[in-house]
């Protein structure tokens, strides 16, 4: 019974897309009506990946803020939990793996060390590198921050079906990595990671 409630849900859904035209759809109707010939078919895929990552985005800020944390400390937060223990890095290895300037993360770092999230000191005989270590608050607050995050946008997918996340998310990868490829932009790969 519940997997034909759930079937007859994933054909309502179907229906309801290929039923009357959204907007992207009108959008790109007018421009072969005004412009015959014109190439039409990236609309549907681009426009509906900025909308998504509008809706996205608006909704990771809106969490996070109710979380009480900014985006640029989440990642900075995050980078050092992904590092694994000790959870301590090189403020260089910090802006290579954030893809932001070593000005930008001196920044989050002060602001961070500020709210008692992050240490900095000195490596022991490594000059004047910097390393920056996750505090107990900092790593409670990425731990929990993580979990609403990535819970939250688990359920956004959830209209899809497992197995079509999984389809989407090796066709987003491999045109991803192409447009990283003709553009000759590889500064994206870590940009919205929690």
């Amino acid at each position: 019974m519940a997997r034909e409630q759930t079937e007859g849900v994933h054909a309502d859904r179907e229906q309801a897309t290929t039923g009357a035209p959204d907007a992207v759809e009108e959008i790109a109707a007018a421009w072969r009506r005004e412009r015959p010939g014109t190439p039409v078919e990236s609309i549907g895929v681009v426009t509906r990946l900025w909308q998504l990552a509008k809706l996205f985005g608006d909704d990771r800020r809106r969490l996070l803020a109710e979380a009480g944390v900014d985006p640029a400390t989440l990642d900075l937060l995050s980078v050092l939990r992904r590092s694994g223990p000790p959870y301590t890095l090189s403020t260089r290895d910090l802006a290579r793996q954030s893809l932001v300037t070593a000005g930008a993360i001196s920044q989050r770092v002060a602001r961070a060390e500020r709210d008692g999230l992050v240490t900095r000191g000195a490596a022991t005989g490594k000059g004047r590198t910097v390393l920056v270590a996750l505090t107990a608050a900092g790593h409670d607050l990425v731990e929990s921050t993580v979990d609403q995050v990535l819970g939250r946008e688990t359920e956004l997918l959830s209209g899809l079906p497992p197995h079509q996340r999984g389809q989407l998310s090796a066709l987003l990868a491999t045109l991803l990595h192409d447009v990283q490829e003709r553009l000759g932009r590889h500064d994206v790969s870590h940009v919205g990671l929690p």
